[in-house]
């Protein structure tokens, strides 16, 4: 496909652009464009499959995209739009239509960015197939591979939910989303199975027939039953293309499972079969490729990447431009362990599809858009996707057989039986490349195979201490960074005797004790007495203890705009031979809040000192109204709506990261003057599911 990237209300902006679309010039070597704009620049990358256009495409607005639109020239005809591919087909109807009017009657797969009237809209299709990554700090940014982000210093990087449409208003600064609905469990199928299997097999051979592109193209192949089923259609369409299955080439083991029924299947159907056999020694040759690629040292995810690169590797050199993969059958049909032990397969079924973009579509498109391939899933057809959770659950578990009604649909079309009942067998399994993955880290004397996978990956292999002061700042910072791989080694909290410390929140402190053990994270306290700058040298012993006891390579800090704050903490940190990570800094407050929200922390105001705030807000959850209101004060009073001016102080009482939430058992409020704080006198730890 394509890579886009655009920076608003930076400096530089045409120099940051170039500099993070060569991180990703891989995934479009046919032409590249930029624009530049007032404080803003957008950059494309270009992929041709259909009339070559070159992006970013201007008129009333700017537009760069990343799509494959199946249905364009049925909705080019439908609004006499005179469009020459699916890219322009959707820059004209941004340019004449509200994006809610036509979004959902997009049949394909797109991230696109388009700026016009100071907004910028971002949104991608509903399952997420194709990227999209953005950061709300510093300014505004967005691009289609995190690192190129990455690359131009971003730490609090988010992936834009499908389901939503992001817009950003520019000369506010602010973000908003529409919120887009997804597929439906209900109303299930009434109809017989032999109808159920009718339908299906005509979905499936029309997701099939309406990806086939006019250029060379490949299958990625493992014997089993969704690849084969492709590979069948593909054959009964009378196409020319060659499949790819690669696997470990080790004497000392049992030949790969996949290998043994990609060459049956493809002698029975007389299919053109590439067989990649790669030896162990050269296995860390590709993980030295693989796992910064794909951004991730995952064990099943690198393991499943290794047989997925290594074929798309020789597609690319068979000049290839496409290519097929079976992926999302095992999410619409039920074909993973989690569905045999659910209550209620489809419900699971589609809790698999809301995640899909966050586990495999991510890694499967950087890796075929690293060999110039655009990756083609049938099975992740939205015709067919919306029907197949609609199907009874006893249809496609026995009880016995997973996926069964796919495994009975295969063999109505026509394909031989011992093909489309073989077991399931994962790639990284099916290819022996876990155990190469095994025996390497042995080698190594790794305990556990992710430990060896992290060599891989050092950029985000630094031990941390955190800087945590119980309230919402401080643990959503620890949340970014160890999302992103890095390991918190042990909390570090400064007790001061000074209420109104300079450097450290003082409300709450004592729950920090609770907040680690829910974590099971170790706990540094040190005490201060508050005096201005002494404080840093406190500050100092209690980040020395955490060097020394449990070797942390940097801290992590919930800084937003507090220059005083950071500086000293950098200062300090520098002077120790530490890195320091504040992934907040200069990210949008209201951006900040909604972010909590939206990653399940749950925090409540525990003391205030601004006017507008009285005791009332004492207690108070930090939820939508909450912001709301926070948002009127901030135009009335002008107070930081995240606080950050000391305006109030949080208490995280739940999130993500805790194992038992914290209850509030006694407490009380206490006032003085125009401010008030929260006493808890008496709190504990608490199964979550207590409320």
């Amino acid at each position: 496909m394509c890579g886009i990237i655009g920076v608003f209300n930076e400096k530089n902006s045409l120099k940051l652009v170039k500099e993070g679309i060569s991180i990703i010039k891989y995934r479009g070597k046919d032409g590249t464009g930029y624009y530049e704009g007032n404080n803003f620049s957008i950059a494309h990358c270009l992929h041709s499959i259909v009339n070559k256009v070159k992006q970013p495409l201007t008129g009333k607005g700017v537009f760069a995209s990343n799509c494959e639109i199946y249905n364009w020239k049925e909705l080019n005809k439908k609004y006499k739009l005179n469009a020459k591919n699916d890219s322009e087909l959707l820059f004209n109807l941004l340019e004449k239509k509200k994006i809610e009017d036509f979004l959902d009657g997009l049949d394909g797969v797109y991230a696109f960015a388009y700026f016009r009237d100071n907004k910028l809209i971002l949104a991608r299709d509903i399952l997420g197939i194709k990227p999209l990554w953005y950061s709300h700090a510093g300014g505004f940014s967005f691009a289609s591979e995190k690192k190129s982000l990455e690359k131009l210093g971003k730490i609090d990087i988010n992936e834009l939910n499908p389901r939503k449409i992001l817009i950003y208003d520019v000369p506010k600064d602010e973000i908003r989303f529409i919120e887009r609905d997804f597929f439906e469990i209900e109303p299930e199928i009434k109809e017989t199975e032999e109808k159920i299997i009718y339908n299906l097999n005509r979905l499936i051979y029309d997701a099939v027939k309406k990806r086939v592109p006019d250029k060379k193209f490949g299958l990625l192949f493992s014997g089993g039953i969704d690849s084969s089923l492709i590979a069948f259609i593909l054959k009964k369409l009378g196409c020319n293309f060659t499949c790819y299955t690669s696997v470990l080439d080790d004497s000392a083991l049992k030949i790969p499972e996949d290998l043994v029924f990609s060459e049956k299947v493809a002698k029975k159907l007389g299919l053109n079969l590439k067989i990649i056999k790669i030896k162990l020694k050269d296995i860390e040759k590709y993980l030295k490729k693989i796992v910064p690629l794909i951004e991730d040292s995952n064990v099943v995810k690198v393991g499943v990447a290794l047989t997925f690169f290594a074929a798309c590797e020789e597609a690319k050199k068979d000049k290839c431009k496409v290519i097929f993969s079976g992926l999302g059958s095992e999410e619409i049909f039920a074909g993973y362990h989690r569905h045999k032990q659910s209550q209620n397969i489809n419900k699971e079924c589609l809790f698999g599809l809301l995640k899909i973009y966050e586990r495999d579509t991510y890694r499967d498109d950087v890796i075929t858009m690293y060999n110039n391939l655009e990756l083609r899933l049938p099975f992740l057809d939205k015709k067919l996707v919306s029907y197949a959770l609609r199907i009874p659950e006893k249809y496609k578990f026995d009880g016995k057989t997973e996926k069964k009604i796919l495994r009975e649909a295969a063999i109505t079309l026509g394909l031989n039986q011992e093909f489309a009942w073989r077991k399931k067998k994962a790639a990284q399994y099916g290819s022996n490349f876990h155990k190469a993955l095994k025996k390497l880290s042995r080698k190594k004397k790794y305990e556990r195979i992710s430990y060896y996978l992290r060599e891989f990956y050092k950029t985000h292999n630094a031990k941390l201490g955190a800087l945590v002061s119980s309230g919402k700042d401080s643990l959503y910072a620890m949340y970014i960074m160890m999302k992103q791989n890095y390991p918190v080694e042990c909390l570090i909290t400064l007790k001061s005797k000074n209420p109104d410390s300079f450097m450290f929140h003082t409300p709450t402190i004592d729950l920090v004790k609770l907040q680690a053990e829910s974590m099971n994270i170790n706990l540094i306290e040190q005490e201060t007495e508050g005096e201005q700058e002494k404080e840093i040298q406190d500050l100092k012993k209690a980040l020395s203890k955490a060097k020394e006891k449990y070797k942390i390579e940097g801290i992590v800090t919930g800084a937003l705009f507090s220059n005083y704050q950071r500086d000293r903490i950098e200062r300090i940190a520098d002077s120790l031979g530490l890195k320091i990570f504040s992934p907040l800094w200069h990210i949008n407050q209201e951006t900040e809040l909604r972010e909590l929200i939206s990653n399940g922390f749950e925090a409540v105001i525990t003391s205030v000192a601004a006017d507008g705030l009285d005791k009332s807000w004492i207690g108070r959850k930090i939820d939508e109204k909450t912001i709301e209101d926070l948002k009127k004060l901030n135009k009335k009073n002008n107070i930081n709506i995240a606080g950050e001016g000391g305006e109030y102080e949080s208490l995280v009482v739940e999130c993500p990261l805790f194992s038992k939430r914290i209850d509030i058992l006694e407490s009380k409020v206490q006032e003085d003057g125009i401010s008030a704080k929260l006493i808890i006198k008496k709190a504990r730890l608490a199964d979550k599911n207590k409320n």
